[in-house]
């Protein structure tokens, strides 16, 4: 072997290079594990979230003090942190998220909220048109209007987007195709601010190793926060618009009147049926509640003749002193119902002229307050009268704000926000206070108010606060740092969401660091079983190679998910066939008579081709898989991808580097076998061609039974695929699936699918409750269902917070574990993008089988093999998802195992098809189908050795791996069964027949 100096001194360089990276992961758990111990020493009582305080306070404490010294440099637990090796979701624990901008909210922005009919109708059939469409909300907004306005009304009309705030970019003169270009830039832009906006509130997060980035021109952005654990906390963050704005306020002495007259309408204008509902508790705890609030309760008593009242506790002043911000009060879970009738025309109605604009909103958050939640029997929020305009502007926005920081009070007790505006804001916020001095003004951010104080002097130095007793430390620093970003040009909404809890995410590196240690060892030991002596260089190269798998994982920030070491114990079965087909090349040589040195030169050299040939069609899949897949899709098809490119190198160079060391030492000899496997798969003559009619019944049937059940019993389609929340949830015993699907269809109204997940204690729910609606509220909403659903089977004194996820008091051993929501729109998109990578994969392998072997039918074999392959694989999952008891869902990790399936299925029959050529080119004078046989034959050893040491590892990580992935092995086992078989009795025979009936040159 040529240069093989400077091949050794790359391979020492990259060895060293991987074991420095990798040393920053070392030191970074050594740092953790003083963490922990840090916090058992002094934790009170062995809470988890004690604990996990503790632990982040340690390492905070340490963040930027040197725990690594070199005598060159030092490394501070930050620097390590930034370096070590990122582990996925899966792995870590987190949230994975996709948003999407509302590009319908960005365009009634850009309008000035126009009340425009043809505009308004343009957007609804636009918003209608985008559940059942792949194309951009703009472009069918552009469609709708054009229907709509039918050439009478234009873009550029001034009610519509020739307004002041666009005069310089739009007038009406403009036609709309003139129009249009500008809008595109102008949503463009916005999304672009979105994004920057997004990005620089997770910066200041405090999470390590953040992902964002954008999603083509889509107005999507895709979100990863590792280790994020406060879920609840996050949500509010991405989704929050940060519009802050200053209203002055209605006191509950200008109300009072409004809302008298207002329950009595209400109770003249509902449904019989609607007043005889039962009367909330609000009525029943009234007079309690007086005594907590200082409210003065009116002689009428609230039952069912005052629908409003029952609902609604509000707030008459006796004196003065009782004049407040503060109109009224409710139960949250009456929020809604009080807004319906709020916001009934008939109602709005009896509000006095001066009023007639009011706006009413609810406080940011409910009292924190255990003595009244239970009088009340729930939290209670605070109502609010912003006196808005016909244009709803209010007088000072968010755009006067400089500089924004979490603060404490003047008592150094609660904490608070202090805000700075720029010059414009601080003559305006002057103004506002000078003129209500005694009165009130409230501050709203995202239509919630945060704060409705008394004005006691005006205030002229530009600087304000938002403050609550009620208010965390971390609620202020996300709403400093929210303030600080920028408000969002438009509502974000998380349309798919992947959540793991973090002790979920602890077992699955449990699971995987076993699966991945006993797939290793089996293939070891397998290899000196097999090879001997040179089992031991291939295992040699083979821990090499994994060396540098995780080396390049660091150096280049890549995430290792689940699925990822999954991609890499399958690298390790497929990068022990490169070592096979060149022992098993050498074996030939050595049976010809050839001396050792020449045997193995030539084993090399006439393995090279099929070794490439086999290893670009794997790689060619991993990449097209990495393309269009997302998350741990994506994650696997990464380690694939540099699993394929590590194992050539250490086949190819490493290998031979120390079989050559070993043989030119003097009187050393390699064998390639053992005693037990000496003359296997020797001197093999089997007629191939002759049995393939059988083969084409046998697939024929299993083929045609496996169609007749895609088409009656169907997939079981994940929630990637078809939209909706899945759930899986832990309990502290055995549960029974039906049973509590029968109780989550009376909270849900219909029925959700749960099935058992891994051990009985565990259910998998999916729902579609609500996933078309868009609002933030929702998600809460559901898993709140969910809860009340399932709590006769949870502990006696289980709360919501120890159920949900990310909640403060889940200790990860009941509860929810892992979460996903996906919208329907992006859930088309999902299943669209799986279908398109199917097809660029068999194109692209196509291709290049055709460039390769300069003949189509070569191509045309190993595609219908391909077809073969895939279909089969997908009828045993649709004959068995219902009977087999693990997860065989439809889904994008379901995708990548099919693609997988793709490449392995081509490796085979690439190796297959290149030792024909040889054979047709060395052997002109041989009939064709004497090739073929003889090519089959000769390959047979190495065809089940490779099948077998991949079954292996696959079997060692389905049996001892996690339950989320033994859907995903189970068809990589199947995969590889029938790939072995088509590759010998699908591709090579159809290659044969089409070739015989169709290349008049061929020897017949």
């Amino acid at each position: 072997m040529q240069n093989k100096g400077l091949i050794r001194l790359f391979a020492v360089t990259l060895s060293l290079v991987c074991i420095y990276q990798l040393s920053f992961t070392w030191f970074a758990k050594n740092v953790e594990k003083d963490a922990v111990i840090y916090a058992e020493s002094i934790a009170t009582d062995g809470d988890t979230h004690e604990l996990a305080k503790l632990e982040r306070a340690y390492l905070d404490s340490v963040a930027n003090a040197p725990v690594v010294d070199l005598g060159f440099t030092e490394f501070t637990y930050s620097d390590v942190q930034e370096k070590e090796l990122n582990l996925g979701l899966d792995l870590k624990g987190g949230i994975n998220a996709t948003l999407e901008v509302s590009v319908k909210d960005i365009l009634v922005g850009l309008s000035n909220q126009s009340k425009n009919p043809v505009f308004n109708d343009a957007l609804v059939a636009a918003s209608k048109a985008q559940k059942n469409s792949d194309k951009d909300y703009l472009d069918l907004f552009f469609e709708a209007f054009d229907e709509a306005s039918k050439g009478d009304v234009k873009l550029g009309d001034p009610s519509i987007f020739g307004n002041k705030s666009l005069k310089d970019k739009i007038n009406f003169k403009m036609t709309d195709e003139e129009v249009k270009p500008i809008l595109k830039e102008e949503v463009k832009g916005s999304i672009g601010t979105a994004f920057e906006v997004l990005r620089s509130r997770i910066d200041r997060f405090g999470v390590t190793q953040p992902n964002i980035q954008r999603v083509g021109e889509s107005g999507r952005i895709s979100i990863e926060l590792p280790g994020a654990k406060d879920i609840d906390r996050v949500k509010k963050l991405l989704q929050s618009t940060a519009e802050l704005q200053f209203w002055e306020v209605y006191t509950n002495q200008e109300t009072a009147q409004f809302f008298i007259s207002a329950d009595a309408l209400l109770a003249d204008i509902l449904k019989p049926e609607e007043k005889e509902t039962e009367i909330d508790s609000t009525a029943k705890a009234d007079d309690e509640i007086d005594a907590l609030l200082g409210e003065v309760k009116d002689s009428v008593d609230i039952s069912i003749s005052n629908p409003l009242r029952s609902i609604l506790s509000i707030q008459f002043p006796r004196s003065q002193n009782d004049i407040s911000s503060i109109i009224a009060s409710a139960n949250v879970k009456d929020t809604a119902k009080v807004n319906e009738y709020l916001a009934m025309s008939a109602v709005r109605n009896l509000l006095p002229t001066e009023m007639k604009y009011a706006k009413f909103a609810w406080d940011a958050k409910p009292i924190n307050n255990s003595e009244l939640i239970n009088i009340y029997g729930g939290e209670i929020i605070y109502l609010y009268a912003l006196k808005s305009n016909r244009d709803d502007v209010a007088p000072i926005e968010g755009d006067v704000i400089s500089d924004a920081s979490q603060v404490f009070d003047q008592l150094g007790a609660n904490p608070e926000v202090s805000m700075t505006m720029n010059s414009k804001g601080t003559k305006l916020w002057a103004k506002m206070t000078t003129a209500n001095v005694g009165k009130f003004v409230a501050v709203v951010l995202d239509d919630y108010v945060y704060s409705a104080p008394r004005v006691n002097d005006a205030i002229t130095t530009g600087r304000t606060s938002i403050s609550g007793g009620s208010m965390t430390l971390t609620e202020a620093q996300d709403l400093a740092n929210a303030l600080k970003s920028g408000k969002l040009p438009a509502a974000a909404r998380i349309i798919e969401a992947d959540v793991v809890g973090a002790s979920l995410g602890q077992e699955a590196i449990q699971s995987g660091t076993l699966s991945f240690i006993i797939a290793l060892i089996l293939v070891l030991i397998w290899m000196i079983i097999y090879y001997g002596k040179a089992g031991i260089f291939s295992d040699t190269a083979l821990a090499l190679n994994i060396l540098f798998i995780f080396g390049v994982l660091a150096s280049f920030g890549a995430v290792l998910t689940l699925p990822g070491i999954a991609g890499i114990v399958l690298t390790i079965g497929m990068a022990v066939d490169a070592n096979v087909l060149i022992y098993e090349r050498i074996k030939e040589e050595l049976v010809k008579g050839k001396g050792q040195k020449e045997a193995i030169y030539d084993g090399f050299a006439g393995a090279l081709s099929s070794i490439l040939d086999a290893n670009v069609t794997t790689l060619l899949t991993g990449i097209i898989l990495y393309i269009f897949g997302t998350g741990p899709v994506k994650g696997f098809a990464t380690t694939l991808i540099i699993g394929i490119i590590t194992s050539l190198f250490s086949a190819i160079f490493i290998t031979r580097l120390l079989i050559e060391w070993y043989i030119n030492k003097k009187g050393n000899t390699l064998t390639f076998n053992t005693k037990i496997t000496k003359g296997w798969f020797q001197n093999i003559s089997i007629d191939f061609l002759k049995k393939r009619k059988i083969a084409y019944i046998v697939s024929g049937i299993i083929l045609l039974g496996g169609i007749g059940s895609l088409m009656t019993n169907g997939l079981n389609y994940g929630v990637d695929f078809k939209g909706g929340r899945t759930y899986t949830v832990r309990f502290d015993h055995d549960v029974n699936a039906p049973q509590v699907a029968r109780d989550l269809k009376d909270v849900f109204g219909s029925l959700p699918e749960v099935k058992t997940y891994g051990t009985s204690n565990q259910l998998k729910i999916t729902t579609k409750y609500k996933i078309d609606d868009s609002e933030i509220t929702v998600d809460d909403e559901t898993q709140h269902l969910l809860f009340d659903g399932v709590q006769k089977y949870l502990p006696d004194g289980t709360t919501y917070e120890q159920f949900k996820i990310g909640g403060e008091e889940n200790d990860g051993k009941i509860g929810v574990m892992k979460y996903m929501k996906v919208g329907p729109t992006i859930a088309d998109d999902i299943k669209q993008a799986a279908f398109w990578a199917i097809i660029a994969s068999l194109v692209v392998v196509f291709l290049y089988i055709l460039i390769r072997f300069r003949k189509w039918q070569y191509s045309f074999g190993a595609v219908i093999a391909v077809f073969h392959d895939v279909l089969i694989v997908l009828s045993i999952f649709s004959v068995f998802y219902k009977i087999l008891p693990f997860d065989m869902e439809i889904g994008q990790s379901f995708i990548a195992a099919i693609l997988t399936v793709v490449g392995y299925s081509l490796n085979d029959t690439v190796v297959i098809f290149d030792r024909i050529r040889e054979f047709a080119n060395k052997h002109t004078s041989w009939q064709f189908n004497r090739i073929v046989n003889s090519a089959l034959s000769s390959t047979l050893g190495r065809t089940i050795n490779t099948s077998l040491t991949t079954l292996i590892v696959l079997l060692a990580i389905f049996i001892f791996g996690g339950d989320s992935i033994k859907g995903f092995m189970f068809a990589l086992i199947i995969g590889v069964i029938v790939g072995t078989y088509s590759s010998l009795f699908v591709a090579s025979p159809i290659m044969y027949d089409t070739t015989m009936k169709f290349d008049k040159k061929v020897k017949k």
